[in-house]
């Protein structure tokens, strides 16, 4: 490889992926001074100097049936940054997650002779199998984020590295409550609910009105019970805001922009979303309960379609079922309040899972920003 100033194609579909794309940057900025990033950013992404194309929120749709109601904007999207990549060329191109996405532009990426790494590995282990003869197309190399992954691609002889996840980095394996309590004004005698229904204006739609009520419902039995509702973006937090307006519950509750590390930490107990949050409550040390709803026809299609034993990655990591998650018709007001009181009441509880989240911590904990930046300098050197 020349000593050209290099240009980076890097696309993150959603507020996980901008976290993992930003620590990436930031670690290549350091070999390559001068180089150029460009693509479809996130805020953290735009803070180290990507430039964006288009909103990232235009990426953050989830289920079968909703990515089909939005196909052909997505097709229209990919296509311009294809055309974009080629008429102002890359050097390597580095999809973030958003497989669905970034794989097909990928394939077509490497066709024309430019180097793809696929960062966070498609849950070809959980579903949809025969993708990985797609992704052995369509990348040079995989960076795979949890540690059984690699063994699928060495059996298909397809070149993958373990790097590890960069939120194991940066979460302390003992997290300070009391002082993270102290700077969100939070009393040590509190009990706290966090409630993270969502990175997606979807998902805040489908679970907020039922986290809500939950957290009514524990009420009865925990008359000062704080709420903290952490929003990743104002567009969240004016939707939050507006339900709740509509809605008013007769809870102590507090908005927070941004922090959901710090309200988690601070809390005794989480109720959110399934996906990377459940991944950050666990290396918080945090017991919670995890909710998913899909569109009813998503549903069905899944329940034929996703092969692995657990949803919750806490629980697909530990290959047990360590934290409890919740479905469908089971994700309602009474079942969660009944799994989430004696998390918030009782001090055993809240301890028993320690052990196994500190274990599973230590297994991602790799300095992910560093080797899979290590791992993007070793290919760029190879083409």
């Amino acid at each position: 490889m020349s000593e050209k100033k290099l240009r980076i194609g890097i696309v993150a579909g959603e507020a996980s992926g901008d976290i993992l794309a930003a620590g990436l940057i930031k670690q290549l900025k350091k070999r390559f001074p001068d180089a150029d990033f460009v693509g479809i950013a996130g805020s953290k992404m735009l803070a180290q100097g990507c430039q964006s194309l288009f909103d990232m929120e235009e990426l953050s749709v989830m289920g079968l049936v909703e990515v089909l109601s939005r196909i052909r904007r997505l097709l229209f999207v990919r296509k311009s940054l294809l055309n974009y990549f080629l008429a102002n060329p890359i050097d390597i191109f580095i999809g973030v997650d958003a497989p669905d996405f970034n794989l097909g532009l990928e394939l077509k990426l490497k066709r024309k002779g430019i180097p793809t790494v696929q960062y966070v590995s498609p849950t070809v282990w959980a579903w949809r199998e025969k993708r990985i003869y797609k992704i052995a197309k369509a990348t040079n190399l995989v960076l795979s984020i949890f540690p059984f992954e690699k063994a699928v691609y060495d059996k298909h002889a397809i070149p993958c590295e373990f790097v590890g996840h960069t939120l194991a980095d940066e979460i302390e394996l003992e997290p300070n409550k009391s002082a993270t309590r102290k700077a969100l004004n939070i009393q040590p005698q509190d009990t706290v609910l966090a409630l993270l229904p969502g990175s997606r204006k979807s998902e805040v739609d489908s679970l907020l009105d039922i986290f809500v009520q939950s957290a009514v419902l524990l009420t009865k039995d925990i008359p000062h019970l704080k709420i903290l509702i952490p929003v990743i973006n104002r567009q969240r937090k004016n939707q939050v805001e507006s339900y709740l307006a509509m809605h008013p519950p007769a809870v102590d509750y507090r908005i927070v922009i941004g922090h959901a590390r710090q309200v988690m930490i601070a809390s005794d107990a989480v109720l959110l979303a399934s996906g990377t949050a459940t991944l950050e409550a666990m290396l918080c040390k945090r017991n919670m309960v995890a909710a998913y709803r899909l569109n009813k026809l998503t549903h069905l299609m899944m329940k034929w379609l996703y092969k692995a034993k657990y949803f919750a990655l806490p629980n697909v990591l530990a290959d047990e079922k360590v934290i409890p998650e919740l479905l469908q018709e089971d994700v309602n007001p009474q079942t969660i309040a009944q799994l989430l009181l004696p998390m918030l009441k009782d001090q055993n509880v809240q301890q028993a899972l320690h052990e196994k989240f500190m274990q599973l911590h230590h297994s991602l904990k790799k300095d992910a920003d560093v080797q899979a930046a290590n791992a993007v300098a070793n290919l760029l050197r190879q083409v």
